[in-house]
Protein backbone atom coordinates (compact mmCIF):
# COMPACT_ATOMS: atom_id res chain seq x y z
CA UNK A 1 0.00 0.00 0.00
CA UNK A 2 2.83 2.39 0.90
CA UNK A 3 4.54 1.64 -2.39
CA UNK A 4 1.32 2.37 -4.26
CA UNK A 5 0.88 5.68 -2.43
CA UNK A 6 4.49 6.59 -3.16
CA UNK A 7 4.01 5.90 -6.87
CA UNK A 8 0.76 7.86 -6.80
CA UNK A 9 2.53 10.79 -5.12
CA UNK A 10 5.27 10.73 -7.77
CA UNK A 11 2.71 10.69 -10.58
CA UNK A 12 0.81 13.56 -8.96
CA UNK A 13 4.02 15.56 -8.50
CA UNK A 14 4.97 15.05 -12.14
CA UNK A 15 1.49 16.11 -13.22
CA UNK A 16 1.59 19.25 -11.06
CA UNK A 17 5.08 20.02 -12.34
CA UNK A 18 3.90 19.68 -15.92
CA UNK A 19 0.98 22.03 -15.25
CA UNK A 20 3.30 24.59 -13.68
CA UNK A 21 5.74 24.41 -16.59
CA UNK A 22 2.87 24.76 -19.05
CA UNK A 23 1.53 27.79 -17.15
CA UNK A 24 4.99 29.38 -17.10
CA UNK A 25 5.32 28.78 -20.85
CA UNK A 26 1.94 30.35 -21.56
CA UNK A 27 2.50 33.34 -19.31
CA UNK A 28 6.11 34.24 -20.02
CA UNK A 29 7.15 32.98 -23.45
CA UNK A 30 6.89 35.28 -26.45
CA UNK A 31 3.81 35.33 -28.65
CA UNK A 32 4.16 33.69 -32.06
CA UNK A 33 5.78 35.68 -34.87
CA UNK A 34 4.59 35.14 -38.44
CA UNK A 35 6.01 35.88 -41.85
CA UNK A 36 4.98 39.20 -43.37
CA UNK A 37 4.13 38.95 -47.06
CA UNK A 38 2.84 42.28 -48.41
CA UNK A 39 -0.05 41.76 -50.80
CA UNK A 40 -0.27 43.31 -54.25
CA UNK A 41 -2.82 46.12 -54.15
CA UNK A 42 -3.68 48.86 -56.61
CA UNK A 43 -4.71 51.93 -54.62
CA UNK A 44 -6.45 54.71 -56.49
CA UNK A 45 -6.65 58.06 -54.74
CA UNK A 46 -9.43 59.52 -56.86
CA UNK A 47 -12.46 61.04 -55.16
CA UNK A 48 -14.72 58.02 -55.72
CA UNK A 49 -12.25 55.62 -54.11
CA UNK A 50 -11.64 57.93 -51.16
CA UNK A 51 -15.38 58.39 -50.64
CA UNK A 52 -15.94 54.63 -50.67
CA UNK A 53 -13.11 54.18 -48.19
CA UNK A 54 -14.54 56.91 -46.00
CA UNK A 55 -17.86 55.08 -45.87
CA UNK A 56 -16.20 51.90 -44.61
CA UNK A 57 -13.64 53.45 -42.25
CA UNK A 58 -16.02 55.91 -40.60
CA UNK A 59 -18.69 53.24 -40.19
CA UNK A 60 -16.56 50.28 -39.12
CA UNK A 61 -13.10 51.36 -37.95
CA UNK A 62 -13.95 54.66 -36.26
CA UNK A 63 -16.13 52.96 -33.64
CA UNK A 64 -13.12 51.34 -31.95
CA UNK A 65 -10.26 53.56 -33.14
CA UNK A 66 -11.80 56.92 -32.22
CA UNK A 67 -9.48 58.70 -29.81
CA UNK A 68 -10.12 61.61 -27.46
CA UNK A 69 -8.73 63.89 -30.17
CA UNK A 70 -11.56 62.76 -32.51
CA UNK A 71 -8.98 61.18 -34.81
CA UNK A 72 -8.20 57.53 -35.50
CA UNK A 73 -5.68 57.62 -32.67
CA UNK A 74 -7.01 54.63 -30.74
CA UNK A 75 -8.68 53.97 -27.41
CA UNK A 76 -8.91 51.32 -24.71
CA UNK A 77 -11.25 48.60 -25.92
CA UNK A 78 -10.66 45.99 -23.20
CA UNK A 79 -9.97 46.61 -19.52
CA UNK A 80 -7.20 44.84 -17.55
CA UNK A 81 -9.74 42.81 -15.59
CA UNK A 82 -11.58 41.61 -18.69
CA UNK A 83 -11.20 38.14 -20.15
CA UNK A 84 -8.65 39.23 -22.74
CA UNK A 85 -6.70 41.71 -20.63
CA UNK A 86 -5.89 45.36 -21.34
CA UNK A 87 -6.12 46.09 -25.06
CA UNK A 88 -5.95 49.42 -26.86
CA UNK A 89 -6.95 49.94 -30.45
CA UNK A 90 -4.00 51.24 -32.43
CA UNK A 91 -3.21 54.71 -33.69
CA UNK A 92 -4.12 54.36 -37.38
CA UNK A 93 -3.67 57.99 -38.35
CA UNK A 94 -1.09 58.87 -41.00
CA UNK A 95 1.66 59.40 -38.43
CA UNK A 96 4.94 58.26 -39.96
CA UNK A 97 6.18 56.31 -36.93
CA UNK A 98 3.18 55.82 -34.64
CA UNK A 99 0.45 55.21 -37.21
CA UNK A 100 -0.18 53.73 -40.64
CA UNK A 101 2.37 56.06 -42.22
CA UNK A 102 5.05 53.46 -41.44
CA UNK A 103 3.21 50.82 -43.49
CA UNK A 104 3.39 50.29 -47.22
CA UNK A 105 0.09 49.75 -49.03
CA UNK A 106 0.94 46.06 -49.39
CA UNK A 107 1.69 45.70 -45.68
CA UNK A 108 -1.62 47.35 -44.81
CA UNK A 109 -3.49 45.07 -47.18
CA UNK A 110 -1.78 42.01 -45.68
CA UNK A 111 -2.62 43.11 -42.13
CA UNK A 112 -6.26 43.84 -42.93
CA UNK A 113 -6.65 40.47 -44.66
CA UNK A 114 -4.69 38.20 -42.32
CA UNK A 115 -4.30 40.10 -39.04
CA UNK A 116 -0.48 40.07 -39.21
CA UNK A 117 1.10 43.46 -38.59
CA UNK A 118 4.43 44.58 -40.06
CA UNK A 119 6.27 43.20 -37.00
CA UNK A 120 4.82 39.75 -37.66
CA UNK A 121 2.45 39.81 -34.69
CA UNK A 122 -1.15 38.66 -35.00
CA UNK A 123 -3.47 41.49 -33.98
CA UNK A 124 -6.77 39.62 -34.38
CA UNK A 125 -9.38 38.47 -33.90
CA UNK A 126 -10.53 42.06 -34.40
CA UNK A 127 -10.35 44.31 -37.47
CA UNK A 128 -10.09 41.67 -40.18
CA UNK A 129 -11.45 41.84 -43.73
CA UNK A 130 -10.78 38.40 -45.24
CA UNK A 131 -13.53 38.61 -47.88
CA UNK A 132 -13.82 42.30 -48.65
CA UNK A 133 -13.30 42.91 -52.36
CA UNK A 134 -9.90 44.04 -53.59
CA UNK A 135 -11.47 47.28 -54.77
CA UNK A 136 -13.08 48.04 -51.41
CA UNK A 137 -9.88 47.11 -49.55
CA UNK A 138 -7.92 49.51 -51.75
CA UNK A 139 -10.53 52.19 -51.02
CA UNK A 140 -10.00 51.73 -47.27
CA UNK A 141 -6.26 52.25 -47.74
CA UNK A 142 -6.90 55.28 -49.96
CA UNK A 143 -9.00 56.89 -47.23
CA UNK A 144 -6.41 56.15 -44.54
CA UNK A 145 -3.92 58.00 -46.77
CA UNK A 146 -6.32 60.91 -47.40
CA UNK A 147 -6.45 64.42 -45.96
CA UNK A 148 -9.53 63.67 -43.87
CA UNK A 149 -9.47 65.35 -40.42
CA UNK A 150 -9.68 61.98 -38.65
CA UNK A 151 -6.65 60.54 -40.44
CA UNK A 152 -4.30 63.44 -39.71
CA UNK A 153 -1.15 62.40 -37.82
CA UNK A 154 -1.64 62.05 -34.07
CA UNK A 155 1.27 61.97 -31.63
CA UNK A 156 -0.62 59.58 -29.37
CA UNK A 157 1.27 56.37 -28.63
CA UNK A 158 -0.95 53.54 -27.44
CA UNK A 159 0.36 50.80 -25.11
CA UNK A 160 0.98 47.36 -26.49
CA UNK A 161 -1.62 44.79 -25.40
CA UNK A 162 -1.22 43.38 -21.90
CA UNK A 163 -2.97 40.11 -22.58
CA UNK A 164 -4.53 37.99 -19.87
CA UNK A 165 -3.38 34.42 -19.27
CA UNK A 166 -6.43 33.17 -21.16
CA UNK A 167 -5.68 35.37 -24.17
CA UNK A 168 -2.03 34.27 -24.20
CA UNK A 169 -3.16 30.65 -24.15
CA UNK A 170 -5.52 31.26 -27.07
CA UNK A 171 -2.69 32.80 -29.09
CA UNK A 172 -0.13 30.12 -28.26
CA UNK A 173 -2.45 27.16 -28.67
CA UNK A 174 -3.61 28.38 -32.08
CA UNK A 175 -7.18 29.37 -31.25
CA UNK A 176 -6.25 32.94 -32.21
CA UNK A 177 -4.21 32.70 -35.39
CA UNK A 178 -3.79 34.57 -38.68
CA UNK A 179 -6.27 34.12 -41.48
CA UNK A 180 -5.06 32.82 -44.84
CA UNK A 181 -4.19 35.41 -47.47
CA UNK A 182 -6.36 35.20 -50.59
CA UNK A 183 -4.90 33.26 -53.49
CA UNK A 184 -6.97 34.97 -56.16
CA UNK A 185 -8.75 38.23 -56.90
CA UNK A 186 -11.79 39.00 -54.73
CA UNK A 187 -14.69 40.73 -56.45
CA UNK A 188 -17.81 42.19 -54.87
CA UNK A 189 -21.14 40.75 -56.06
CA UNK A 190 -23.18 42.83 -58.45
CA UNK A 191 -25.46 45.32 -56.73
CA UNK A 192 -28.22 43.99 -59.00
CA UNK A 193 -28.16 40.73 -57.04
CA UNK A 194 -29.66 42.11 -53.84
CA UNK A 195 -29.32 38.91 -51.83
CA UNK A 196 -25.66 38.34 -52.64
CA UNK A 197 -24.81 42.02 -52.35
CA UNK A 198 -26.63 42.33 -49.02
CA UNK A 199 -24.80 39.31 -47.64
CA UNK A 200 -21.49 40.75 -48.83
CA UNK A 201 -22.13 44.11 -47.17
CA UNK A 202 -23.38 42.66 -43.88
CA UNK A 203 -20.63 40.06 -43.51
CA UNK A 204 -17.52 41.01 -45.51
CA UNK A 205 -17.61 44.82 -45.38
CA UNK A 206 -19.55 46.09 -42.38
CA UNK A 207 -19.26 42.84 -40.41
CA UNK A 208 -22.72 43.22 -38.87
CA UNK A 209 -22.77 39.52 -37.99
CA UNK A 210 -19.77 39.88 -35.67
CA UNK A 211 -21.72 41.93 -33.13
CA UNK A 212 -25.17 40.59 -33.95
CA UNK A 213 -24.44 36.88 -33.51
CA UNK A 214 -24.28 35.15 -30.14
CA UNK A 215 -20.67 35.81 -29.13
CA UNK A 216 -17.35 37.02 -30.49
CA UNK A 217 -15.89 33.79 -29.10
CA UNK A 218 -18.06 31.57 -31.31
CA UNK A 219 -18.05 33.71 -34.46
CA UNK A 220 -16.61 32.07 -37.55
CA UNK A 221 -14.89 34.85 -39.50
CA UNK A 222 -14.15 32.63 -42.50
CA UNK A 223 -17.63 31.08 -42.58
CA UNK A 224 -19.93 33.71 -41.04
CA UNK A 225 -23.10 31.66 -41.50
CA UNK A 226 -21.58 28.97 -39.25
CA UNK A 227 -21.38 31.45 -36.37
CA UNK A 228 -23.50 30.42 -33.41
CA UNK A 229 -26.71 32.44 -33.25
CA UNK A 230 -26.05 34.00 -36.66
CA UNK A 231 -27.70 37.44 -36.62
CA UNK A 232 -29.87 36.40 -33.65
CA UNK A 233 -28.13 38.85 -31.30
CA UNK A 234 -27.50 38.57 -27.58
CA UNK A 235 -23.77 39.24 -27.83
CA UNK A 236 -22.56 41.03 -24.65
CA UNK A 237 -20.61 44.11 -25.76
CA UNK A 238 -18.84 46.70 -23.63
CA UNK A 239 -19.75 50.30 -24.40
CA UNK A 240 -17.31 53.22 -24.07
CA UNK A 241 -17.85 53.24 -20.30
CA UNK A 242 -17.33 49.45 -20.21
CA UNK A 243 -20.95 48.76 -19.33
CA UNK A 244 -22.45 45.67 -20.94
CA UNK A 245 -25.02 46.12 -23.69
CA UNK A 246 -26.48 43.31 -25.77
CA UNK A 247 -26.69 43.20 -29.53
CA UNK A 248 -30.11 42.90 -31.10
CA UNK A 249 -31.71 40.05 -32.95
CA UNK A 250 -31.78 41.08 -36.63
CA UNK A 251 -33.65 38.01 -37.89
CA UNK A 252 -37.29 38.39 -39.05
CA UNK A 253 -38.65 37.10 -35.72
CA UNK A 254 -41.78 39.08 -34.83
CA UNK A 255 -41.30 38.39 -31.14
CA UNK A 256 -37.63 39.15 -30.55
CA UNK A 257 -36.26 40.32 -33.89
CA UNK A 258 -37.16 42.96 -36.45
CA UNK A 259 -39.98 41.03 -38.11
CA UNK A 260 -42.44 43.84 -37.38
CA UNK A 261 -40.20 46.53 -38.82
CA UNK A 262 -40.62 48.10 -42.24
CA UNK A 263 -37.70 48.91 -44.51
CA UNK A 264 -38.25 52.56 -43.62
CA UNK A 265 -37.98 51.70 -39.90
CA UNK A 266 -34.72 49.89 -40.59
CA UNK A 267 -33.34 52.76 -42.68
CA UNK A 268 -34.03 55.34 -39.97
CA UNK A 269 -32.57 53.03 -37.31
CA UNK A 270 -29.23 52.43 -38.97
CA UNK A 271 -28.81 55.93 -40.39
CA UNK A 272 -30.07 58.01 -37.47
CA UNK A 273 -29.91 55.58 -34.56
CA UNK A 274 -33.63 55.87 -33.87
CA UNK A 275 -35.88 52.87 -33.25
CA UNK A 276 -39.51 52.72 -34.41
CA UNK A 277 -40.55 53.34 -30.78
CA UNK A 278 -38.44 56.56 -30.84
CA UNK A 279 -35.78 55.21 -28.48
CA UNK A 280 -32.16 55.92 -29.37
CA UNK A 281 -29.81 53.06 -30.13
CA UNK A 282 -26.71 52.62 -28.00
CA UNK A 283 -23.65 54.54 -29.23
CA UNK A 284 -21.84 51.25 -29.89
CA UNK A 285 -24.18 50.72 -32.82
CA UNK A 286 -22.52 52.71 -35.63
CA UNK A 287 -24.62 55.19 -37.57
CA UNK A 288 -24.66 54.14 -41.21
CA UNK A 289 -25.45 57.63 -42.45
CA UNK A 290 -23.14 57.32 -45.45
CA UNK A 291 -24.74 54.19 -46.89
CA UNK A 292 -26.70 54.59 -50.11
CA UNK A 293 -30.35 53.61 -50.45
CA UNK A 294 -29.19 50.76 -52.69
CA UNK A 295 -26.87 49.38 -50.01
CA UNK A 296 -29.48 49.61 -47.26
CA UNK A 297 -32.06 47.94 -49.50
CA UNK A 298 -29.64 45.07 -50.18
CA UNK A 299 -28.82 44.57 -46.48
CA UNK A 300 -32.53 44.67 -45.63
CA UNK A 301 -33.32 42.13 -48.35
CA UNK A 302 -30.66 39.76 -47.02
CA UNK A 303 -31.73 40.07 -43.39
CA UNK A 304 -35.36 39.38 -44.34
CA UNK A 305 -34.24 36.15 -46.01
CA UNK A 306 -32.76 34.71 -42.81
CA UNK A 307 -34.65 32.17 -40.69
CA UNK A 308 -36.58 33.83 -37.88
CA UNK A 309 -34.84 32.97 -34.61
CA UNK A 310 -36.48 33.48 -31.24
CA UNK A 311 -34.15 34.77 -28.55
CA UNK A 312 -34.39 35.93 -24.97
CA UNK A 313 -35.69 39.44 -24.46
CA UNK A 314 -32.76 41.84 -24.30
CA UNK A 315 -32.35 45.56 -23.92
CA UNK A 316 -33.22 46.62 -27.45
CA UNK A 317 -31.35 47.02 -30.69
CA UNK A 318 -27.71 47.95 -30.30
Amino acid sequence: MKKFLKVLAIIFSVFVGFILLFALYINFSSLPVYEVNPLPVQVSHDSLAVQQGRKIVETVCYTCHKGSDERLSGAMISQPESGLGEIWSANITKHSTLGTGRYSDGELAHMLRTGINREGRYIGPFMLFPYISDEDLAAVIAYLRSDSPITQPSEVSRPKPDYSFIAKALFKLGAFKPLPAPEQEILAPSANDKMAYGKYLSTAVYACFECHSKSFETNDILQPEQSEGYFAGGNPIEDRDFNIVYSANLTPSRESGIGNWTKEDFTVAIRQGLRPDSRLLNEMMPRFALLSDEEIDAIWTYLRSLPAVESEAIAGLQ
